[in-house]
């Protein structure tokens, strides 16, 4: 990798958070709309001979939770297997029913709102968990149902599989990380590599090539819609991880982080071949669309890359809306996964590993499972115009140059 960096690192401005819209309304719900809610679930579980004991409802963005006590005597496994008939008394999209907790009396049950709020990318951004979070690569991916602003480190992570049926927020969520990566990391610290086999979901991006992507040298555009340059380019990622841990090893560190340390503090000699490494983001956009025609010629590099590629910097979100086509391999080495709406259980359990995930509620609402923990969250909304403020201000910003592989 040949990396060219022009212009003074000091005169680069990150984008404002004003770039961004303000959603600053927030729906209310009053204490009796609570009550009259509580009354219509209570009523619904009676109906199936379903007693309960008492109930607590916690209203977040999209969603409501209802913790319900169960009567005694009310087998747990019986509610369980009764989503779709709670969904269809409640009059809703989908329910989604978790429990028992440890004193196996109760469960919740998750409706919801007919009300939504959006969860803006502004408010994210803005958030003190976002603005003093000393992660890598941190990504606001939106706010959970108990209204927590959820952000999270890429570069832990460090991979994320991506997957929803279309028209649920997929890439609104794809758009939402490379949006948080741009508002955190300096352009010498980050660079982008562009796949999109659609050929129309990156191209806002376009103009930010001298700033933020990588290209394949004597390419003339960064972002890669061919199938044969996207295997070329995956390879060359191989290479340059292959590359990337020889350095490291030479320098006597564990990761990515240490060794740039070490490179700023003057510890490592240039003329030993030591250079400043930012950080790869690699985003696939259907990857479905690489695997059917190419197979192996792909699996394996994005394999490789997901085994091997996390402590020297080199990260990957894949997306699709086909989670058939993503091989028991390639799923095994992404332990962060992040469902929107699935079409069926099938999918929900190809990708996280259970169900659930045909019961979301569409528009960015999703679940994030990270090692086997699944939170649900209601995803921040950035909408194009945003997108195309924010690659605006970039691009007039000082230029450092092309980044090739």
């Amino acid at each position: 990798m040949e990396q060219n960096l022009k212009g003074d690192s000091i005169a680069y401005q990150f984008p404002p958070i004003s770039l961004l819209n303000d959603y600053a309304w927030k729906t209310t719900i009053d204490k009796s709309q609570i009550i009259e809610d509580e009354q219509r679930m209570v009523d619904a579980l009676n109906g199936f001979n379903i007693g309960v004991e008492k109930i607590k409802t916690t209203v977040g963005p999209s969603v409501s939770i209802y913790e319900i006590t169960l009567m005694p005597g009310v087998r747990i496994s019986k509610i369980k297997n009764m989503t779709a008939e709670i969904t269809l008394r409640l009059s809703v999209l989908g329910v989604r029913i978790i429990g028992p907790t440890i004193d196996s009396k109760t469960i919740e049950i998750e409706v919801p709102n007919k009300n939504k709020d959006i969860v803006s990318m502004y408010s994210v951004i803005k958030s003190v968990k976002f603005q003093e979070s000393d992660a890598e690569l941190p990504i606001a991916l939106g706010r959970t149902i108990h209204n927590t602003d959820f952000v999270i480190d890429l570069a832990k992570m460090p991979h994320i599989l991506l997957a929803g049926a279309t028209g649920y927020g997929k890439s609104v969520g794809l758009n939402v990380i490379i949006t948080s990566l741009l508002y955190k990391k300096h352009p010498a610290e980050l660079k982008f590599v562009l796949i999109d086999p659609k050929m129309v979901e990156f191209k806002l991006y376009t103009d930010i090539e001298n700033h933020y992507l990588v290209k394949r040298q004597g390419e003339k555009e960064a972002i890669i819609t061919d199938l044969q340059k996207a295997i070329i380019t995956l390879n060359s990622l191989c290479v340059e991880m292959d590359n990337r841990h020889a350095l490291l090893k030479l320098a006597e560190v564990r990761d990515i982080k240490e060794y740039n340390e070490k490179f700023k503090a003057r510890q490592l000699n240039p003329n030993n071949g030591h250079r400043f490494m930012p950080y790869f983001v690699v985003i696939i956009d259907e990857v479905a669309d690489l695997l059917v025609p190419a197979g192996k010629k792909i699996e394996t590099p994005i394999s490789r890359i997901a085994q091997q590629a996390g402590d020297v910097g080199i990260h990957l979100v894949i997306a699709t809306q086909c989670p058939r086509f993503i091989t028991t391999e390639i799923k095994n080495n992404f332990p962060a996964r992040v469902a929107f709406r699935m079409t069926t259980r099938y999918d929900s359990k190809k990708i996280i590993d259970q169900p659930d995930a045909e019961c979301l509620a569409g528009q960015g609402d999703m679940l994030v499972s990270i090692a086997g923990e699944t939170t649900r969250i209601q995803g921040a909304y950035i909408d194009s115009c945003e997108t195309e403020r924010v690659v605006k201000f970039i691009s007039e910003q000082p230029t450092f140059g092309e980044c090739e592989l």
